[in-house]
């Protein structure tokens, strides 16, 4: 990649802030002796980019960083796409573990218990990943760990913290971004025999996973003001909105919302309207609405039944797809998986690291379980997937071994092994 286009793909994944930039994977710091000056968005634009990229360039030299991606001095950056095929469905399947951070290595073993109770041929490939510096590694996150994915083309991610405010970028962030995760889907329904306010719930959020708010553009323009700038993409509109559709139709789901804001910020969200509305005049069969997110907002804690499949900007789904798991019992329970190009999937927990019951046999595997069940289904692994979703909600709808966030008193140990005896 010549300079200008190195500079492109640094600044535009970068985190920009009042001290640092911190250009994804690389990070330039400010000092006394060699300042560097931050300008908005639109005035860097307008430098040349060869010139930019050439300063740029010499600064990074020598300062990539060794903590956000590590890297062995056997590897290198590149990564190579793996095909797979299977030969049928006892061949070992190599799949990519992330356990995460606090109660991520018990409800990760819990996994590994259930599949092993039912017969799922999975080599996995565990990587460390997580706020805490791997000693062995010095890093947070490895260009070994996204190779692995990127092989594989399938993994399964345990809960990781993220600083607030300060500190590191988010891991989330950067495995999406760096493994082009374009498209976050988290089923919503309610569970029988687990009572909450409504027993109806059956949908779909479909999030954009790349851009929007979470581009990671950040920086002080003066003191005591700062700006964030949020990008939208006709390609990456185009493509969520592709997704959010096929999705519906091989799912039989009879109807797709796009959320928006669009009478508010008519030309980033007015692009992302546009772009559904192209591709719904593609599926005459399916219907399609518009709603804003706001009356989406109220209209799900009145009747969620009214929604089937959602489709929506960064923002906007991560905070409506916390508002639906809410309406099933909350992020313990509900599955997510985030799908890629080239047929990569990691699937992962989206509920928090819970640090004050880690190492305490108390954590709720149930939704790491779930999201393993999307993984297998990505895989083409539909009886065993079934299998597994059976015993987990059996389990549950008995009512005789539940963790204490499902009102119980049972340890993850014995959560997991009552799955394992509906096996």
């Amino acid at each position: 990649m010549d300079l200008t286009g190195r500079f492109h793909n640094l600044f535009i994944s970068g985190l920009v802030s009042g001290e640092s930039i911190n250009v994804n994977l690389f990070q330039v710091q400010r000092s006394k002796k060699s300042p560097l000056c931050l300008f908005p968005l639109c005035v860097l634009l307008r430098l040349e980019a060869i010139t930019m990229a050439a300063f740029l360039a010499r600064r990074l030299i020598g300062n990539r960083s060794s903590q956000i991606l590590g890297t062995s001095s056997s590897s290198s950056g590149a990564f190579i796409s793996v095909a797979r095929a299977f030969s049928s469905s006892t061949t070992p399947i190599k799949a990519t573990l992330f356990p995460g951070d606090g109660i991520g290595p018990e409800i990760a073993e819990s996994v590994k218990q259930v599949f092993t109770a039912a017969d799922v041929a999975i080599d996995w490939d565990e990587h460390f990943v997580g706020t805490e510096v791997d000693p062995r590694t010095n890093s947070f996150l490895t260009w070994e760990s996204l190779q692995s994915v990127l092989k594989h083309k399938v993994g399964l991610k345990g809960p990781m913290a993220t600083p607030i405010g300060k500190g590191h970028r988010s891991l989330n962030l950067t495995l999406r971004k760096e493994l082009n995760l374009y498209a976050n889907v988290r089923p919503c329904y309610s569970l029988p025999g687990y009572k909450t306010r409504y027993d109806d719930v059956d949908l779909i959020t479909i999030r954009e996973n790349t851009e929007g708010e979470y581009s990671g553009l950040e920086h002080q323009v003066v003191k005591g003001v700062v700006e964030s700038i949020k990008i939208i993409t006709r390609k990456a509109s185009m493509r969520v909105a592709e997704y959010a559709f096929l999705y519906a139709k091989t799912h039989g789901r009879k109807k797709v919302s796009a959320i928006h804001k669009a009478n508010i910020m008519q030309k980033t969200d007015g692009l992302f309207l546009q772009c559904c509305d192209e591709v719904a005049r593609k599926y005459p069969d399916i219907e399609y609405e518009k709603v804003v997110i706001d009356n989406c907002c109220m209209m799900l804690v009145k009747n969620p039944a009214l929604f089937d499949v959602l489709v929506m900007p960064n923002l906007y789904g991560d905070i409506i797809s916390d508002l639906c798991a809410g309406l099933v019992g909350g992020l313990g329970l509900t599955p997510s998986c985030n799908i890629g190009e080239d047929g990569i999937a990691l699937a992962e927990a989206v509920h928090g690291s819970a640090p004050d019951i880690a190492g305490k046999n108390l954590a709720n595997p149930t939704a790491l379980l779930l999201s393993g069940v999307m993984m297998l289904r990505h895989l083409k692994l539909n009886k065993q997937a079934e299998q597994i979703h059976s015993a987990i909600i059996n389990t549950i709808a008995e009512g005789k071994y539940r963790t204490a966030d499902l009102g119980g008193t049972s340890t993850t140990t014995d959560f997991t092994k009552a799955i394992c005896d509906h096996l």
